[in-house]
């Protein structure tokens, strides 16, 4: 079975790591409904069926299916052969919460973090390997150089940390760069106290320039430019946290109502 690049496949062949993946997510008391994202040969899968859970996986490659079925790795029933991107969380467990677990393809991991920000009422924890650029973006605090959108989007709903940093030997063919396990880990209070869809848009639109003050960036949702001379936006995106974003995004809700 050879890996296939429309799918971003690299299989993961170090037993010792993808044991440590399936534990980073087991170590959560009282969870039952976990879903695995592109399975692939099952390496992850196999220590997760070891459990007392209510497993399913979702592939979309019919090939990699195939494979685990004829291999008895997970039973027919279990499976959902579809593209993660397109699946409705919501009726994957009836409505259930579950738990997110994978080695993700790379070519679409920003877009798994997001669906899961989009569904997270369901998703109060994932776990995931993810190219190391990508997982160190989603972790970083303010102040730093890969602190961005993601950055933000993800920490406003969850808590990260990274548990292992893993080499490109540890997989088959073995990608080009580093990789990085992370785990995310929902909020208690997750809900933010402005409106959701303004405050992305005000992320978005502060980090499109980041290298720019954040009344210069934020004039095009501004109806009144005067809110700009605040001190405040003298700052630039990168030094602000998730608490400063919700801030600005209820200044610029409130002046809209009171325009």
């Amino acid at each position: 079975m050879k890996a296939k690049k429309s799918f971003g496949q690299h299989f993961l062949i170090d037993e010792h790591i993808a044991e440590k993946i399936a534990n980073g997510l087991l170590k959560v008391e009282g969870f039952r409904n976990v879903l695995e994202i592109g399975p692939g040969k099952g390496v992850l899968t196999k220590y997760l069926s070891k459990h007392d859970t209510q497993l399913k996986v979702v592939e979309a490659d019919q090939d990699m299916v195939d494979f685990l079925t004829r291999n008895k790795i997970i039973d027919p029933d279990q499976i959902i052969l579809l593209d993660f991107l397109k699946l409705n969380l919501s009726k994957v467990f009836g409505g259930q919460q579950f738990y997110m677990i994978g080695n993700y393809p790379y070519n679409i991991s920003s877009q798994i973090l997001f669906k899961m920000i989009n569904s997270k009422e369901l998703v109060p924890e994932m776990v995931g390997m993810f190219q190391k650029e990508v997982a160190d973006r989603v972790v970083a605090p303010p102040g730093s150089k890969t602190y961005g959108v993601i950055s933000v989007l993800v920490q406003a709903y969850y808590t990260g940390e990274t548990i292992i940093d893993v080499g490109p030997n540890a997989f088959n063919p073995p990608p080009k760069v580093n990789s990085s396990v992370i785990r995310l880990k929902r909020k208690e209070n997750f809900e933010l106290s402005c409106d959701d869809r303004l405050f992305r848009t005000v992320v978005k639109t502060s980090f499109s320039q980041r290298r720019k003050m954040l009344r210069n960036t934020l004039k095009p949702l501004v109806q009144d430019i005067h809110i700009l001379e605040d001190p405040f936006f003298t700052q630039r995106p990168e030094q602000l946290g998730v608490a400063e974003f919700v801030d600005i995004t209820n200044r610029i809700k409130n002046q809209k109502k009171n325009d």
